[in-house]
């Protein structure tokens, strides 16, 4: 029986890896850890998914907490190094493209335990943003790659990756999708919040939009004007409140009624939102998938995506980061009598299933002999 850590760290990881651990324990094949690396500490943005959707609680959890880059990445890769040389796993597996993806499987390769990376190969070209240096690094140390997309395929070729260690399983997170959906209704955030109208759901936390002062004061221009056409939702991230609070806007927002400012929630609140609203504005890249398979309209506030595939095939729209677009953008979409709803090939909820079907198939003593 072999044994396989699944390692979660940041709130997306969560969705992406409750279906592959239900899919692999349900074989009753494989012995599983779950280490929560807790390099999101936030009770919001981690312990809720737990409580909320019944997830596997964390057999391991190394509480690094918060930090630069590289001090958060260090105290991973140091704590975890200790739970393989106690543990030795056969595979490690890990998700996305955080700080714990990187930090774990480094540890892990060290030691030379193979490593699955699920959600590999997508590229967004800008070395500029943290998430791109974690997602070409795990890529190339890791042995077996589960991509969503067959635009990551030719991605990982094009780095060197062998045909064969790449495997288009289709998207974890929409699985989740599919498995808590009949829940998004019992939902009483729009009572909550006193929505009657449409709304526009904002999610914005990226340091390009958010970190300086001059470019959040124009992003909060641009999103008060939005609220001439439609009320505007924004669970605001602590990093996004921080800096709203020291820049002197969090007070000029909270005085717009059209506005409502509120604290992250949970999955299943945000769902409801996601699925309700009349557009998403957002610099998250699950959102941009989400909202594609919901058939919500989506505008990407970034200069690039990662994953094209909700543009050529999704509701998404890439707008840069000329904030001052963002009110002729959401009119646009509100004059468009439909948006086209076409979903990426394999987001069918099966992608888990996909992977334990791998993973039952695969002789992982192969990879360091």
């Amino acid at each position: 029986m072999s044994h396989i850590h699944l390692i979660i760290g940041a709130r997306p990881n969560y969705m992406k890896a409750d279906p592959v651990y239900k899919a692999l324990a349900a074989t009753a094949q494989f012995q599983l850890t779950l280490v929560h690396t807790g390099q999101h500490y936030d009770h919001r943005m981690s312990q809720l998914f737990f409580d909320e959707l019944g997830m596997q609680e964390p057999d391991i959890t190394l509480e690094v907490g918060s930090g630069s880059h590289g001090a958060q990445t260090a105290r991973i890769l140091e704590a975890y190094e200790k739970v393989l040389v106690e543990s030795q796993p056969d595979l490690v597996m890990v998700f996305g493209d955080v700080n714990s993806t990187v930090a774990c499987a480094l540890a892990a390769v060290k030691l030379h335990i193979p490593v699955a990376h699920v959600e590999a190969g997508l590229r967004s070209y800008d070395s500029r943003m943290p998430e791109e240096i974690n997602r070409v690094l795990t890529d190339q140390i890791a042995n077996i790659l589960f991509i969503t997309t067959l635009d990551a395929q030719d991605n990982l070729l094009k780095e060197g990756k062998t045909a064969e260690s790449i495997h288009f399983v289709g998207n974890t997170m929409i699985d989740s999708l599919h498995a808590f959906k009949e829940h998004f209704n019992r939902s009483k955030i729009h009572e909550r919040l006193k929505l009657t109208s449409a709304f526009a759901l904002i999610t914005l936390h990226r340091p390009s939009n958010v970190d300086d002062q001059s470019k959040l004061e124009e992003l909060v221009s641009a999103l008060e004007e939005v609220t001439n056409k439609l009320d505007c939702v924004f669970p605001v991230h602590p990093r996004t409140r921080k800096n709203l609070d020291q820049f002197g806007l969090l007070e000029r927002l909270n005085k717009n009624p059209r506005f409502h400012l509120i604290d992250p929630l949970g999955y299943i609140d945000f769902m409801r939102l996601q699925r309700d609203a009349t557009i998403v504005i957002t610099d998250s890249g699950g959102i941009q998938e989400e909202s594609t398979c919901f058939g919500v309209p989506c505008l990407t506030v970034r200069e690039n995506t990662e994953r094209p595939v909700t543009i050529t095939n999704g509701t998404n729209r890439l707008i840069g980061t000329d904030y001052s677009r963002i009110p002729a953008e959401v009119l646009q979409v509100l004059k468009t009598d439909s948006i086209p709803k076409q979903i990426p090939e394999r987001w069918d909820g099966q992608a888990a299933q996909r992977i334990t079907q791998i993973l039952l198939k695969q002789d992982l003593t192969l990879f360091f002999n």
